[in-house]
């Protein structure tokens, strides 16, 4: 059986990937300075539906999540992680005004709500002044962190999975991607199996989970006849921090996956499943056993070889690598 070798496990929570930030730099903007921050984090993607270019349109969700902040709600101005909600932004011409909307969708894409910002005249719109930008942005916002109270308080009021304290943790497992022949559906089903042993309860819903993973697979030529596969899989929470990446990677004789996965798919989401359970479990969030320790158990089959060309942990088991601040 094919055996995949984990090459690292980010398991420091607040380790400072490539995700994005939302707290660093900013005055007030760190979540502990939140009065009573809603359980979700709030992204707010480019829009391409607002009459401004590139710049533009970055600026303003920039200044969007910017006033999300102020009026106490944790927002990033980036595409959305599995479990954010999101807040869409448009534009339409009504008469001779502009007329800002904005949406607000849950993790699974379902409305919650949408509200406009009073009318101004394209001029204006077209200016972005600053003060323009910040008045439309504080009302818009104001609005939202209205709709993000309600609609959390409806959720936890029905949601039995909200109301339950402990029990099995959570977790969306969203469709791999970037995997030749049956690749994707393989992994993604076989890491749904591993998962449900390891402990977790896999969620349809993003609205139901604590964590979420990511799992993406890189083929790439390494030598003459041969294929280096890559799977790295990014847990991350509710609130939009990534709690670490688990790395698999293996050669194959080149074209050898570009039809059936097998047994190739499910030694690698034996193996990764173990990694997402240990940063989940060192996170906090596996359910203790009656010692008063996390229900973990060993990450196995995990040693990287002596004449892998990657530079290799400075131990053979998994490796913790530390935050760089």
């Amino acid at each position: 059986m094919t055996r995949f070798f984990l090459l690292a496990m980010l398991v420091v929570l607040g380790a400072c990937g490539d995700l994005p930030q939302p707290y660093r730099g900013r005055a007030g903007g760190s979540a502990a300075q939140l009065a009573a921050p809603p359980g979700v984090r709030v992204a707010v993607p480019r829009s391409d539906a607002l009459m401004l270019d590139t710049v533009g349109a970055d600026r303003f969700a920039e200044s969007m999540a910017d006033a999300l902040r102020v009026a106490e709600v944790p927002a990033v101005a980036a595409e959305p992680l599995p479990l954010d909600w999101r807040v869409g932004l448009a534009v339409t011409r009504r008469g001779s005004d502009v007329v800002l909307r904005y949406t607000l969708r849950d993790a699974d894409g379902g409305e919650l709500g949408s509200a406009e910002v009073p009318p101004v005249a394209p001029a204006a719109w077209a200016e972005q002044s600053e003060t323009m930008r910040r008045e439309a942005t504080r009302v818009a916002a104001r609005n939202l962190a209205g709709m993000i109270l309600q609609a959390e308080a409806a959720r936890k009021a029905t949601d039995p999975a909200a109301l339950a304290a402990g029990g099995p943790p959570r977790i969306r497992l969203m469709p791999v991607g970037g995997a030749p022949g049956d690749g994707n559906t393989a992994l993604t089903a076989r890491m749904t199996d591993f998962l449900t042993q390891a402990g977790f309860l896999i969620s349809d819903s993003a609205s139901a989970a604590s964590f979420a993973v990511q799992g993406l697979v890189t083929m790439a030529p390494s030598a003459p006849g041969i294929q280096r596969v890559e799977i790295l899989w990014v847990v991350s929470r509710r609130d939009g921090e990534e709690l670490g990446r688990v790395l698999q990677l293996n050669e194959i004789p080149a074209g050898s996956l570009n039809r059936f996965w097998g047994d190739v798919a499910f030694a690698a989401a034996q193996e990764a499943a173990g990694g997402v359970q240990r940063v989940v479990s060192n996170a906090g969030g596996m359910p203790a056993r009656r010692d008063g320790t996390a229900a973990a158990a060993p990450v196995r089959g995990l040693e990287i070889p002596r004449d892998n060309s990657l530079p290799a942990p400075t131990s053979t088991a998994a490796a913790s690598v530390p935050a760089q601040r």
